[in-house]
């Protein structure tokens, strides 16, 4: 695969940049993204806010992004990417816009090819800043980038994509089944008048860090869940990981799947079920069924908890609920038999929805492995067709 070195500038029909702009934020009206939304293949609009169509008029004065645009966090962090799904839509500040020129820079090759260790050395190594770094639009224009001719772009792009739309499908399916569990669940507790302690029908329990200095302690197989690793709903994978010994060396214990955790301090309220066996921080909580209480049952004690739990979550340097606020807390009284019906039809989609996501997981890697290959131009592409 022959590869040609262009100067970025010169393959990119347009580079929008909101840089030093701010928007009058409203209270609905149009989707504002920044860097903060943006994630790796992933637009979290969750997190965005919203301008006017008047302010949005004024305001995007210096282009406008189109449907399938790539997007390019430049700072805190640099180096996040993500594919425009809408066109209705406007740019804050640590953003760039790019879009391919036609024929020449094909927009999902560009996508792939900044999330690959090459894309991502060549951002890093051109980075400025000490309390914060990122690159400049300047900089980023004069970058140099080798690519392929266009027909090998695409079917390097078509073969990512694949993997990607289906981990797309998958994550769509789970969110609907989701919704469907929850549906389901709050059908079941609509006219149920009695309730019960929650701390009677379900444990609250702890966790706890190993000594970070002891290298022994660290970096083996088995999870080590905190707040930044919440999944939707379940989790595989986390950031960090101990060993046997280091679990023997802290105030966690190895919870098993299905087990509930919440996020207790700092990022406040965030409910995910372990997808695995796995440790925890103290910075959570791990909540279990009492007298066998189904772990799917729990999940939706504590869903439905949640906002009063957040509500009284408070501290002197951040939010935190603490261990008596569960104290006060109750939940519906479910008979047996509302269970057993419940549990027949939720166990099922919440299998559906783990299988799909270790599905996820692995269709992932096969795409992270795939990637630098591809980008090198060590797979022979010829025979892919698009």
């Amino acid at each position: 695969m022959k590869f040609n070195t262009y100067i970025m500038e010169d393959v990119l029909e347009a580079i929008i940049d909101y840089r030093g702009k701010t928007p009058q934020k409203s209270e609905s009206g149009i989707p504002t993204l920044s860097a903060k939304t943006v994630k790796n293949n992933y637009i979290d609009y969750n997190n965005c806010y919203y301008i006017s169509q008047e302010e949005y008029n004024c305001f995007m004065v210096r282009g406008f992004p189109k449907k399938g645009d790539i997007l390019l966090t430049t700072e805190a962090p640099l180096g996040m990417v993500a594919k425009l799904d809408r066109d209705d839509i406007a740019i804050a500040q640590r953003l760039l816009t790019l879009r391919g020129k036609a024929n020449i820079l094909d927009n999902d090759y560009l996508l792939y090819f900044l999330q690959s260790t090459k894309g991502q050395h060549l951002l890093k190594s051109h980075e400025t800043g000490t309390t914060v770094t990122g690159i400049k639009q300047a900089v980023f224009r004069k970058l140099e980038i080798s690519i392929p001719d266009i027909e090998d772009q695409r079917k390097i792009a078509t073969i990512l994509s694949s993997l990607d739309s289906r981990i797309s499908l998958n994550t769509a399916i789970n969110e609907n089944l989701e919704q469907q569990a929850q549906a389901l669940f709050k059908n079941l507790i609509a006219d149920i008048q009695e309730r019960v302690p929650f701390t009677s029908v379900i444990q609250v329990l702890g966790g706890g860090t190993p000594k970070t200095g002891k290298q022994e302690y660290w970096n083996g197989e088995i999870p080590f869940f905190t707040p930044k690793d919440v999944g939707a709903p379940y989790v595989l994978t986390t950031e960090k990981s101990i060993t046997p010994l280091g679990l023997d060396n802290c105030n966690s214990r190895l919870y098993p799947v299905n087990t509930v955790f919440l996020t207790a301090r700092g990022t406040v309220g965030k409910v995910s079920l372990a997808g695995v066996p796995m440790s925890m921080n103290q910075s959570c909580y791990a909540l279990a069924g009492k007298d066998g209480l189904h772990q799917i049952i729990v999940y939706h004690y504590v869903l439905e908890t949640v906002k009063a739990l957040k509500h009284k979550a408070s501290g002197a340097v951040f939010d935190a609920i603490i261990t008596r606020d569960f104290d006060t807390e109750s939940v519906p009284a479910l008979s047996s038999e509302q269970i057993d019906s419940f549990i027949a039809v939720a166990e099922p989609i919440y299998s559906d929805i783990l299988n799909r996501t270790i599905e996820n997981q692995r269709l992932a890697a096969l795409r992270d492995t795939l990637l630098p290959k591809l980008m090198n131009g060590e797979i022979d592409v010829s025979a892919v067709k698009i």
